[in-house]
């Protein structure tokens, strides 16, 4: 446990509480910062404040920076792919299947408790370091930080757009070029498990080309520009390319003409959304180095696509 002694400048009187220390303690959080306020770990004066109060100036803040696990999942001893790590941050190529985080009905088998086994000390971080996602059944990369500086920065990061991430996708339909697609992504009114493109959603923004041309079927790299819950999914849905073996945002399998058993069999057995995070560019958070990485599509997507080119000719 370590108690940092904190005092208020002048310059900042008629501000928050928590806007001051979140100026001040620049390495942490807007929202770790509040925490510790409502929590009683930051006193002023030893006494406790709320987040939206102001400050005078010279006020004495006792911030108490406690070092016990911020959350209680258990370690699970689960294969990692690591592409990469240093003492900051951990870049791991996904396997399909494997859900993020801990939720209502998945508790344990999640990336979050193997990164736990993996390393410990994740433990102290909200969400094991995890700063963003990728659905159950997405495969590819993902960054985690390993401490709060590094948690920091990956998510300012991502809330300014500034991270790279480019998926590869298979879709149904032939798709004559790319484009952008800039529509406002929120919960489906109609089903609360979906995500819609919606006016009264958060602004998406999903960039397109097509890599390969098949008969039925496209070869898609897509680029993030916003991360909302589904956004490849539902903006390829919308445009009219659902993405194979996603029947959330694609209905059931759809065969094309004269389509051989083969393929028929390959597209039938899909069993997963057919998305895959094939590369990731972002700044390191300590020391601001630009740093990229790019991991092979899995062998299902390989597979797929293969009987795909057969069936073109």
């Amino acid at each position: 446990m370590e108690v940092l002694k904190i005092i208020i400048p002048i310059r900042m009187n008629g501000e928050r509480l928590d806007a001051s220390l979140a100026e001040m303690l620049p390495d942490f959080s807007r929202s770790k910062i509040t925490a510790w306020i409502k929590s009683g770990d930051a006193l002023i004066n030893g006494k406790n404040f709320k987040p939206k109060d102001k400050v005078i100036g010279d006020e004495i803040i006792d911030l108490t920076l406690n070092q016990k696990q911020s959350i209680d999942w258990a370690a699970e001893e689960i294969p990692l792919n690591v592409v990469y790590e240093d003492e900051d941050i951990i870049v791991i190529n996904k396997q399909f299947g494997l859900v993020t985080h801990p939720g209502v009905g998945n508790w344990t088998g999640t990336l979050a408790n193997a990164l736990l086994y993996y390393d410990p000390t994740l433990s102290r971080l909200d969400r094991a370091g995890i700063v963003h996602r990728l659905d159950k059944n997405t495969s590819g990369l993902m960054v985690v930080a390993r401490n709060e500086k590094s948690q920091k920065y990956l998510v300012e990061q991502l809330q300014n757009h500034s991270v790279n991430r480019e998926y590869s996708a298979i879709v149904y339909g032939h798709m004559i070029a790319g484009g952008t697609i800039n529509q406002p992504i929120g919960r489906d009114s109609k089903d609360r498990v979906k995500q819609a493109v919606s006016e009264s959603g958060k602004e998406a923004t999903t960039h397109y080309r097509a890599i390969d041309r098949f008969k039925s079927h496209t070869h898609v790299k897509a680029i993030l520009e916003t991360g909302r819950t589904h956004q490849i999914r539902v903006h390829l849905s919308y445009v009219g390319h659902s993405l194979v073996g996603d029947p959330m945002y694609g209905g059931r399998v759809r065969f094309p003409k004269k389509a051989s058993e083969e393929l028929k069999e390959a597209l039938r057995n899909f069993k997963r959304q057919a998305l895959h995070s094939k590369k990731l560019t972002l700044s390191h958070p300590i020391s601001g180095e630009i740093m990229s990485w790019k991991v092979p599509l899995p062998d299902d997507m390989l597979e797929l696509l293969s009987v795909l080119k057969e069936f073109d000719y």
